[in-house]
């Protein structure tokens, strides 16, 4: 895989789960720089040998120490609650679109490239599975709309600044260093009840579907993202692969060898029924292949959190 070398990377919301993985890779090439105000990220899970500047993304000076003399972006800081969202509007598009547009503007005075972190969310309710880039976008909150303003802006600052950007709509991340919480995906969740024989709770009838990629696959998009010159573009990122909320839940139970039932409760209003990637396009432009399937990656994960 060709990779940044020698370059001067940011890495925004690297002290999180999908950044700290980013830095992880990059760091022993390049001088990495890691920003992140640590509200979710973890100062322990960013690697040795970066430089980690604490501080908001919103705050003008932290933004123009972050990004001074960088070559490449990587944007992964966001508020990604999505009931947060719900509850406060103003505080998700403050964090979420009106900080990324911050974001590009500094970069349009660095000449730096920025890979970007959108969202499946931006989709909505999907008429049809799989998603191809191009179908409906109506997103179901305030969250998803943030993420697809971004979206939207990414491409544009690309027409019309001829600044270098590629999107990536992230469908279920999971892997290790992934923390369970009240807006963690539902494998770390699932994981953390199975380990504590703890009740492992599906909201609905749990026939949902997801589209879940392991975080390994999830760089190497990033990594690809950051040498195609394919630029001005969006791409899914998933496996092209789907299962229910239910058979997940199972699978846990059983890989953990837990004593862990399986609980139902209410549906969450506006719960997504279906969703899966067509990742056609990232595989046809970018070479991009999932090569962890879910099985591989839920014993990593599971050995992970064994480990905690």
């Amino acid at each position: 895989m060709s990779q940044p070398i020698n370059r001067t990377i940011l890495i925004t919301g690297g002290a999180g789960f999908i950044g700290s993985h980013l830095a992880t890779e990059l760091v022993e090439a390049n001088d990495v720089r890691v920003l992140d105000n640590l509200t979710s990220g973890e100062r322990a899970k960013v690697p040795e040998g970066t430089t980690l500047i604490e501080g908001d993304l919103r705050d003008e000076d932290t933004l123009e120490r972050a990004t001074e003399d960088v070559d490449l972006i990587f944007h992964e800081a966001a508020l990604v609650s999505v009931q947060g969202s719900v509850e406060a509007p103003l505080t998700s598009h403050d964090i979420n679109a009106t900080a990324t547009l911050e974001l590009f503007e500094a970069a349009r005075r660095e000449d730096a490239r920025v890979v970007l972190a959108s969202s499946a969310a931006i989709y909505g309710h999907p008429e049809q599975v799989p998603i191809e880039e191009s179908d409906s976008k109506t997103p179901a909150s305030p969250y998803g709309i943030d993420k697809l303003a971004i979206d939207h802006y990414a491409r544009r600052y690309n027409d019309l600044y001829d600044l270098e950007t590629v999107a990536l709509r992230y469908f279920n991340a999971y892997g290790p260093g992934q923390t369970a919480g009240d807006y963690s995906g539902v494998i770390s969740i699932f994981c953390d009840q199975a380990i504590n024989d703890e009740s492992i709770t599906v909201h609905g009838d749990g026939g949902q579907t997801r589209d879940f990629v392991f975080i390994d696959d999830i760089v190497k998009a990033n990594i690809k993202a950051a040498t195609t010159d394919y630029v001005g573009m969006a791409y899914n990122v998933g496996t092209g692969q789907t299962v229910t909320i239910q058979e997940l839940a199972e699978t846990i139970v059983e890989v953990t060898d837990s004593a862990s039932e399986i609980t139902h409760t209410e549906g969450r209003d506006g719960d997504i029924r279906h969703s899966e990637a067509d990742i056609s396009a990232i595989q046809s432009d970018l070479g991009y292949e999932p090569t962890v399937s879910l099985s591989e990656g839920l014993e990593q994960t599971i050995d992970w959190y064994r480990q905690q």
